[in-house]
């Protein structure tokens, strides 16, 4: 049906959880606000003193606004968008201008064509985590378009400098990649750590270092960088932003072509996805055909400065199972989400019995299966549950109240989360009031842990999404946008409370917190419209549906329960907002 409008004329009494997301999401607003203007100057710099690094480097510089564009799709404040531009194109020039004596790729900028010269996924990721939402908030803006594909074209063996990807092999040939190409040598801590810095007595280090000695100790192991890594699954995210902002195929033919290739991988290693694949495509090729090798691979153990503390570092979900993630929103195909369930299911069915208890590995060495807890290992089981709406997968979620609360038990949760909320964006904005650096004496990752915008709670009940990762893109089950305002989000009188998921519906529950004028909004299956809407059911009435998004009027102070029947992962992914679709 076109022009499909729901009317919800039923008044209800302001729910406690809608007063408190809607002033919650205020307060992060004013905070990012008052957080933009301590640390950013004019042209958008971060005030502190430019670094490369795994530590303190340019990406924990962007990383300070990570989540804005998320709290801005939520329905948070016009400036969220204008301070996360401003923050890009600063951040850009910032660290092209920063150049590095000692590191060799970077003397002539840490950044290159406005992106990372070289490094890993777990920090590119970082460098990209709002770049990659910008189309949340503004899908027509010339300059996005222009960088998403130069960005997805270092990696589609489309740049002349940057050749990450090897089409033959199906391989990105270093786990250090980005806008000048792979490093094809082993890495050093210098690569890792930076220059040489001074510490004591100037600058506080965030993982603990009480000199630049140490951290080069802390990278003395992260050497074994050649060769291709799950890490770099995370660079499709690239490729899904280029498709879902031009619709051209060449961008979602790649991301298939590589991740259908580690899917393969995985299948190739009995269900285990390898942590390193050779120049050559083979298995463990660049570690002595160790299929475990690898920085931050299965057998990554360090010992961390200044005590000495091991430390394990098997990080391989943080690109796998976004990129698999990227290839479901593309096709629908379980068979991502299967890749990975195997991959958690046999990890654990290694157990064994220590002292009468089950104990888990998690790690993968020379001498077999190794750091052994109590709970068995479960990265990237709230994604498969997710993806699947299988309750056999709902069984290896480690417990969490949002998923109880979707069951119909811990009735408590939304207003209890937000509470939690509240009183960690009081704490940050106390450090953010009493913070008393210079710039000469800030690291750039100073300030991460006092980020103003807190969005997991908020993502989970308003949107039924999952938190989100570093560089990652958005997955949720409805997202909305604002007819009257001709923006993304939910109009900022309205709340939203996700009551239930299931295979092929959402229930949600929307109410009009102003008793005096009515309001207008859009509901969308999923962030990019992926799934299709078949069905709603609000009042007794049912309405068929075969579109990827309604309208709906809620009269002043009215409030209603929505039934909506869909069908997941049915249409391919844009950005385009609803209102120029059709």
């Amino acid at each position: 049906m076109k022009n499909a409008t729901i009317s919800i004329d039923t008044p209800v009494s302001p729910p406690q959880w809608a007063l408190m997301q809607r002033e919650l999401i205020r307060a992060q607003s004013r905070g990012c606000e008052l957080f933009f203007n301590k640390y950013f100057d004019e042209r958008g710099y971060l005030q502190c003193t430019p670094r490369w690094g795994g530590n303190d480097g340019a990406d924990d510089a962007i990383e300070n606004l990570a989540w804005w564009p998320i709290l801005h799709t939520l329905g948070g404040s016009d400036s969220l968008a204008d301070m996360c531009k401003l923050a890009w194109e600063g951040h850009v020039k910032q660290y092209t201008e920063a150049k590095t004596t000692e590191v060799p790729f970077c003397r002539d900028g840490m950044y290159f064509k406005e992106f990372p010269v070289m490094f890993d996924w777990l920090h590119n990721g970082e460098s990209t985590t709002t770049f990659n939402l910008h189309g949340l908030f503004d899908p027509y803006e010339k300059s996005l378009e222009i960088r998403v594909r130069r960005f997805a074209g270092f990696y589609m063996d489309e740049d002349p400098i940057a050749r990450n990807y090897d089409p033959k092999h199906k391989i990105i040939r270093s786990m250090f990649n980005g806008s000048r190409g792979p490093l094809l040598r082993k890495a050093t801590a210098l690569d890792w750590a930076g220059d040489p810095i001074e510490v004591e007595g100037r600058f506080v280090a965030a993982h603990g270092e009480e000199n630049f000695e140490q951290m080069l100790e802390h990278f003395s192991e992260y050497q074994d960088v050649v060769g291709d890594h799950p890490l770099n699954l995370l660079s499709t995210t690239l490729a899904l932003n280029a498709f879902a902002l031009t619709g051209e195929a060449k961008y979602r033919d790649w991301l298939l072509e590589y991740a259908d290739a580690w899917v393969d991988r995985a299948e190739q290693n009995g269900g285990l996805i390898p942590s390193n694949i050779g120049l050559d495509g083979t298995i463990g090729g660049e570690c002595d055909g160790k299929w475990y090798g690898g920085a931050y691979g299965w057998s990554h153990s360090t010992k961390m400065p200044p005590d000495g503390k091991i430390f394990h570092r098997n990080i391989i979900f943080r690109g796998a199972v976004p990129g698999f993630g990227n290839a479901l929103l593309l096709t629908g195909d379980q068979r991502y989400v299967d890749t990975w369930r195997t991959v958690i299911d046999k990890v654990n069915e290694n157990k064994k019995q220590v002292d009468g208890k089950e104990m888990y590995p998690s790690m993968y060495g020379d001498d077999g299966w190794y750091n052994y807890t109590p709970s068995p290992w479960s990265s990237g089981a709230l994604e498969v549950y997710y993806w699947s709406m299988k309750d056999a997968d709902r069984s290896r979620v480690a417990k969490n109240d949002w998923i109880q609360f979707l069951q119909g038990e811990s009735a408590d949760y939304p207003t209890r989360s937000l509470r939690g909320d509240f009183e960690t964006l009081r704490k940050r904005m106390n450090l953010v009031h009493d913070d008393s650096m210079s710039l000469d004496t800030r690291l750039s990752d100073n300030t991460n842990a006092l980020n103003p915008a807190i969005v997991s709670n908020l993502v989970q009940q308003m949107l039924g999404g999952i938190p989100i990762m570093h560089g990652n893109s958005l997955h949720c089950r409805i997202r909305y946008f604002d007819p009257e305002r001709r923006r993304s989000g939910l109009p900022e009188r309205v709340g939203s409370l996700v009551e239930k998921l299931g295979p092929d519906s959402v229930t949600v529950q929307l109410v009009n917190l102003d008793p005096v004028s009515e309001c207008r909004l859009i509901i969308q299956g999923g962030a990019y419209a992926e799934h299709q809407f078949l069905s709603v059911s609000a009042g007794g009435e049912t309405k068929d549906l075969d579109r990827s998004w309604f309208s709906i009027r809620l009269a002043a102070g009215a409030g209603a329960k929505l039934k909506i029947g869909m069908k997941r992962y049915a249409n391919q992914p844009t950005m385009t907002y609803p209102w120029d679709r059709e």
